[in-house]
C-alpha cells in the first residue's frame, strides 16, 4: 500500500512550492472516517483513496485535486457530510468531491439505462470541471487493479463497462497510459481465454522479436547520429488488447500482424522531427497511405506526432512515431499535462478552446433520452478518427473519418443539412454519399423544398447529422402514428360502447397517460400508433375485464387459463409492461441469454429481439424500441452461428464436432470449405443455453489441434 509520504514526495518532485497542508489534512480526515472499513481484498479501505491520490500525483495534478482524490468516497461511504467537507477543505474541494459522488450514486431499472446515465453525467462533469473525471479515471484504474477479488460475473460486468466508457474517455482526453492499462486489464477479465492465447503467442516469439527490435533500433539511432540529431530511439511491444483488436477487425491470424513492435524517435524540436522523417524515408520505402502528420494537424486531445509506416530491412512493415520531448509528455499525460490548476496560475484560455469538443459533446447529447441511442452516439464521438476539409471560404472543418457530404452540410447548419440536394468537392459534382477526404474543398447545394431522406442514416457518421435526420423523421412518423393511434382507439372504445373523442378530453384519460408514463394524451395516442401500447390496454383502464367468480369458472376457462399460463412461461424474453406478445429473435445477430438485448416493435409481427450492439438494431427508429429482459426462469436453447478457421488435417471435423457435442450443444447446421492453401473455413450453427455455455464451447474448440481462430458470427 502506498503511503502518504510517498504521495507528498511525488508532489514535491514536480511542484516544489506546492502547499502540502491541504493534502495532509485530507489524509488525516479520510483515515479517521474510513477507520474500521475494509475492501474485498482484506486491506484497510484507506488503501483505496491513497492509491487514487498516488495515481493523481503520477498525473502531476495540483494539491486541490489530490486532496479531493483522498476524499472522493467519504460522502458516499462514511458519516461525513457535505457541510463538513466544505467547512474543512473549502468550496473548490467540495465541488469536485460532490461531482465524483454524483457519478457513483446511480440506480436504474436496467444496466443499459444506468450505463447511459453514468456516461451522460461524466460528460457534464467534464464540461463543468475536468478534475472530476480525472479522479473518476484514477478511481476506476485502482478498482481494475484489484478486480480479481470480485466474483467472475461482476468482473465481466465491470470490465465491459470499463471498455465501453472509461477507456474511450481516457483516450479522448489523451491520457494513453491509463487508457492502455484499463484496456489490458479489462481484456484479461472480460475475455480471459483470448487474453491467455495472445499472451502465449507473444511469449513464444519474444526472444526473436527482442533481437529484431534491437537491430532496427540500432540502425535508426546510427542514422540519427550521423545526421547530428540528438535523438532517443525506443522500441516497444503493442499491448495484447491492441493485437487482439487488429486480429478481429482485419480478420488476420496472429502470424500476419506486422506491427506488434513499434518504434518511437524523440527529438528536441519540430524541425528535427521533419528532418528525422526524411532520414527514415531515405533508409526505407514509406507506405504512402500510412503517413499521418499530427504535428501540423493535432488531434482534438492535443496529441501531436508524425506517424509513418515503412518497408523495413527484412521486407517487413515497421510503424514509427516521431515527436518532440514536449509532445511525448502530452502524449503520455494528455489533458492533465495542460490543464493548469497549479496554485497561483490562471487557466490557459487557448487550452480551454482546444477542449471545446467537450462542450460540443454536451450539446450533441442533450436531446437523446433513449439509452441505446445515447450510448451509440457518444461512442461515435469518443472513438472518432478525424479528417480535415475546407469550406469554399477556406475555413477548416473537422469531421470523423468516413463522414459524407451530408455530415458536412449539417455541420454548417441544420437547415443546410435538411435542404441539401447535392455537393461539389474540389469543384466537381459528387453524390451526397461521397466519403470526404482530408484536404477536400466542399460546397453544399441546397433546395428550399427538399427534405432529409431516411436512407441518409445508413451513411452519415456525425451525431449532429444523425440526430437532426432522426428528429425530422420522428416528427413525420409521429403525425402518422397519432392519426393511426386515434383510429385504433376509436374502434376499440366503440366495441365497449364508449366515445374515445369525448373521453380523450377528460381528466381520467390524462391519468391513464400518466399511468403509462406519458405527459400528454397525444403522446399516449402516438404510442398506440407506434405499437408500444395496445388499444386494449387503454380501454381496460376505463372498462376493466369482468372476471368470473371462482365457483362459477367454467371447465373450459380453467383449461384455457392453464394453457395461457403455460404458454407465457415458455417465453424466453420478458417485455416490460406487456403480456401475451409475439416474440421473435433477430437472425442478424442471434441473441442468447447473457447478451444485452433490446426489443423493436413491428406492427403486426410483435417484438423482434436484437443484441444491443447489432448494426441493424442501431439503424432502427428508437421510437419503436422497447425494454426487454431475459426470463431467468426459462431454460431453452438458442441458435448461434460460429466460424472456425483451421489448418486442414485428417479427422479435423470429427474432433471439432466431438468437442461441440461434449459440451451438450446440438449442431443445427454445418458447412465447411477447404481453400488451395489448405486452410479450412467452417460455419456451424449450434444450440446453446446462454453466453457462458457458448464461451465454454468456443474455448474448447480453440484447443482442437490446428484450429487457428473461433468466433461468433453476427
Amino acid at each position: 500500500m502506498i503511503r502518504i509520504t510517498d504521495i507528498l514526495d511525488k508532489i514535491t518532485d514536480y511542484h516544489p512550492e506546492a502547499d502540502l497542508d491541504i493534502v495532509e489534512r485530507a489524509y488525516v480526515y479520510t483515515a479517521r472516517v474510513h477507520a474500521g472499513q475494509v475492501r474485498l481484498s482484506g486491506e484497510p479501505y484507506l488503501s483505496h483513496p491513497l492509491e487514487v491520490a498516488g495515481i493523481l500525483a503520477d498525473m502531476k495534478l495540483d494539491t486541490t485535486s489530490i486532496a479531493a482524490g483522498l476524499l472522493h468516497d467519504v460522502i458516499e461511504d462514511t458519516h461525513a457530510t457535505v457541510d463538513q467537507i466544505g467547512e474543512l477543505f473549502g468550496p473548490e474541494v467540495l465541488h469536485i468531491v460532490s461531482g465524483v459522488t454524483k457519478l457513483s450514486s446511480l440506480s436504474f431499472h436496467s444496466s443499459r439505462a444506468r450505463q447511459a446515465e453514468s456516461l451522460r453525467k461524466m460528460i457534464l462533469a467534464m464540461a463543468d470541471d475536468i478534475r472530476v473525471i480525472l479522479i473518476k479515471l484514477a478511481d476506476r484504474l485502482h478498482n481494475m487493479r484489484t478486480l480479481q477479488f470480485h466474483k467472475s460475473g461482476k468482473q465481466r460486468q465491470i470490465a465491459r463497462e470499463t471498455l465501453d466508457i472509461y477507456a474511450p474517455i481516457a483516450a479522448r482526453l489523451g491520457i494513453y497510459w491509463i487508457k492502455n492499462e484499463l484496456e489490458e486489464t479489462s481484456f484479461k477479465f472480460f475475455q480471459p481465454d483470448e487474453y491467455s492465447r495472445i499472451k502465449i503467442l507473444v511469449a513464444k516469439s519474444r526472444p526473436e522479436r527482442e533481437k529484431y527490435m534491437e537491430t532496427v533500433r540500432g540502425r535508426i539511432q546510427k542514422k540519427m547520429d550521423e545526421a547530428g540529431l540528438q535523438a532517443e530511439v525506443l522500441g516497444r511491444n503493442k499491448n495484447y488488447y491492441s493485437i487482439y483488436n487488429k486480429m478481429v477487425s482485419q480478420n488476420l491470424p496472429f502470424e500476419e500482424i506486422y506491427d506488434i513492435i513499434a518504434f518511437r524517435i524523440i527529438l528536441d524540436s519540430i524541425s528535427h522531427c521533419y528532418e528525422a522523417l526524411g532520414l527514415i524515408h531515405s533508409m526505407w520505402k514509406p507506405i504512402d497511405h500510412k503517413f499521418k502528420d499530427y504535428i501540423a494537424r493535432p488531434k482534438p486531445n492535443m496529441y501531436q506526432s508524425l506517424h509513418t509506416t515503412v518497408i523495413g530491412p527484412f521486407g517487413e512493415r515497421i510503424e514509427i512515431q516521431i515527436r518532440t520531448w514536449e509532445m511525448d509528455r502530452v502524449a503520455q499525460s494528455g489533458i492533465a499535462a495542460h490543464w493548469s490548476y497549479k496554485e497561483g496560475r490562471r487557466i490557459d484560455e487557448n487550452i480551454s478552446k482546444k477542449f471545446a469538443w467537450i462542450q460540443d459533446l454536451v450539446d450533441n447529447q442533450k436531446n437523446f433520452l433513449d439509452p441505446g441511442e445515447f450510448l451509440e452516439n457518444v461512442r461515435i464521438d469518443l472513438f472518432q478518427d478525424e479528417v480535415y476539409v475546407f469550406t469554399p471560404r477556406g475555413e477548416i472543418k473537422t469531421l470523423p473519418r468516413g463522414a459524407i457530404a451530408v455530415d458536412f452540410a449539417y455541420m454548417i447548419h441544420s437547415e443546410v443539412g435538411n435542404q441539401c440536394t447535392g455537393a461539389k468537392v474540389n469543384g466537381q459534382l459528387v453524390p451526397l454519399t461521397y466519403e470526404l477526404q482530408t484536404g477536400d474543398i466542399v460546397e453544399v447545394i441546397t433546395s428550399a423544398n427538399h427534405h432529409p431522406s431516411k436512407d441518409w442514416l445508413k451513411n452519415v457518421k456525425t451525431v449532429k447529422a444523425r440526430s437532426k435526420i432522426r428528429h425530422w423523421i420522428k416528427t413525420q412518423e409521429k403525425e402518422r402514428s397519432t392519426s393511426l393511434g386515434r383510429e385504433m382507439l376509436e374502434k376499440a372504445f366503440r366495441k365497449e360502447k364508449l366515445n374515445f373523442n369525448t373521453l380523450a378530453k377528460s381528466e381520467k384519460m390524462a391519468e391513464v397517460g400518466t399511468h403509462f408514463g406519458f405527459k400528454a394524451v397525444d403522446d399516449l395516442v402516438a404510442n398506440v400508433g407506434y405499437g408500444k401500447i395496445t388499444p386494449l390496454q387503454v380501454v381496460r383502464r376505463f372498462a376493466p375485464r369482468q372476471e368470473p367468480e371462482e365457483g362459477q369458472a367454467s371447465i373450459f376457462n380453467k383449461i384455457v387459463g392453464r394453457v395461457v399460463r403455460k404458454k407465457r412461461l415458455k417465453a424466453g424474453v420478458l417485455v416490460r409492461g406487456v403480456d401475451d406478445i409475439l416474440i421473435k429473435f433477430g437472425k442478424c445477430c442471434q441473441p442468447v441469454p447473457g447478451d444485452p438485448i433490446i426489443g423493436y416493435i413491428t406492427q403486426g409481427y410483435g417484438v423482434t429481439i436484437h443484441r444491443t450492439t447489432c448494426v441493424n438494431a442501431l439503424r432502427m427508429n428508437p421510437e419503436r424500441q422497447i425494454e426487454v429482459e431475459w426470463n431467468q426462469e426459462i431454460t431453452e436453447t438458442y441458435p448461434v452461428k460460429i466460424r472456425i478457421i483451421s489448418h486442414d488435417r485428417v479427422g479435423l471435423l470429427a474432433d471439432v464436432v466431438g468437442s461441440i457435442s461434449k459440451h451438450g450443444a446440438n449442431i443445427l447446421n454445418a458447412t465447411s470449405e477447404t481453400s488451395e492453401n489448405k486452410m479450412v473455413d467452417s460455419f456451424f450453427t449450434i444450440g446453446v443455453e446462454d453466453v457462458s455455455h457458448l464461451e465454454k464451447i468456443l474455448s474448447a474448440v480453440k484447443k482442437v489441434k490446428l484450429v487457428q481462430e473461433v468466433k461468433r458470427v453476427g
